[in-house]
């Protein structure tokens, strides 16, 4: 059996996997889902969240245990498992990519989601006046995210999203490509997602090296309308 870290997306938190947690658990796998710092039930300033802070964080909880994790990254969260990966590589038994941002040294997540002229999310996010926080429009949440999911699961998430803090997607990633490619790597696309669309999805990774590449027919959201199909791929 495997332990499963799962490292959730921009604007979300812990509380995404909860439909994928259980079904990975009944299967006799361990799983941690933390909240970042500034999502979820942590509280962390966004003025003070960089991508740092997001690697440390995912750092303490891979020193904590013991066996080597497989390292799981939703959207935003591609840029964070890469990133923990140039820092402990002997932790991680493979990284899984879902509909996530996958970069190479020097890179950074903004310039590539500006780049994607067909998500929704360059026309519907807004920057605040101090430059720390990136909000989404609230009339178009679900048609960025969640086009597939039921309406209780979008009505619940709405209720959850929190504000994006601006540092951590306009920081390039320091990675050695060459240690890289010796991680063991899945990635997950989602057809029919808008947020980060299936065209940005392969133009990023194509140019990497990959143990397997799986299709979902689903929203940027899998965890919610795919959960089962979802799981049975991370099990694998």
């Amino acid at each position: 059996m495997n332990t499963y870290l799962l490292i959730h997306g921009a604007w979300h938190g812990a509380w995404c996997w909860d439909k994928v947690t259980p079904i990975l658990e009944q299967q006799g796998h361990k799983v941690i889902a933390p909240n970042l710092p500034g999502h979820g039930e942590d509280n962390t300033p966004l003025k003070e969240v960089t991508l740092k802070c997001y690697t440390d964080c995912v750092c303490e909880i891979m020193d904590s245990i013991e066996e080597p994790v497989i390292l799981v990254g939703h959207s935003m969260g591609g840029i964070i498992i890469s990133q923990v990966a140039e820092y402990r590589p002997e932790k991680i038994k493979s990284l899984i990519y879902i509909s996530a941002f996958v970069l190479k040294n020097e890179e950074a997540m903004l310039p590539f989601l500006r780049q994607d002229s067909e998500s929704l999310l360059n026309t519907n996010t807004d920057f605040k006046t101090d430059r720390n926080v990136i909000g989404v429009n609230q009339e178009e949440i679900e048609n960025i995210f969640y086009g597939d999911c039921s309406v209780r699961d979008i009505t619940r998430a709405k209720s959850l999203l929190k504000p994006q803090a601006f540092k951590p997607i306009r920081t390039r990633l320091a990675i050695n490509h060459e240690d890289f490619e010796l991680i063991p790597k899945t990635y997950i696309e989602c057809i029919q997602d808008k947020a980060v669309t299936l065209t940005l999805q392969r133009k990023m990774h194509t140019e990497f090296k990959w143990d397997k590449v799986y299709s979902i027919d689903s929203s940027h959201s899998p965890f919610f309308s795919k959960a089962k199909e979802l799981a049975s791929i991370l099990s694998k």
